[in-house]
């Protein structure tokens, strides 16, 4: 999709610093982090959210997780934790039309709920 922020930046459109790349996913990190480490873990291909995503390629959402699990090794946040976060729709967040999921760890980010 020509207008999707994140599909830009997998095409090479768009600069991000990026973090990991599988023949699938990207990982780049987020321009306005929330936590020390703040990563966007995206499919290559689009989908809008996570129901879209789940509903076409479950294959492919357990590759994300396991790309967010990398991510978190490579960056050291492994062993201490860290927090995968996945905003589905515009009541949870969702601001990107484009299914991702944040990699946020580096510092206690406290409980949820």
């Amino acid at each position: 999709m020509s207008d999707c922020l994140f599909c830009r930046i997998v095409a090479g459109d768009v600069p991000a610093t990026v973090v990991r790349e599988s023949p699938r996913t990207l990982a780049f990190r987020d321009i306005a982090p929330q936590a020390p480490t703040h990563v966007l873990v995206v499919p290559k291909e689009h989908y809008d959210d996570l129901a879209a995503l789940t509903a076409a390629d479950l294959d492919l959402a357990a590759e994300l997780v396991r790309d967010a699990h990398r991510v978190a090794v490579a960056e050291g946040i492994a062993s201490s934790g860290y927090r995968v976060v996945v905003n589905t729709g515009p009541d949870a967040g969702q601001t990107v039309p484009h299914v991702h999921l944040h990699v946020l760890g580096g510092r206690a980010l406290g409980r949820l709920g």
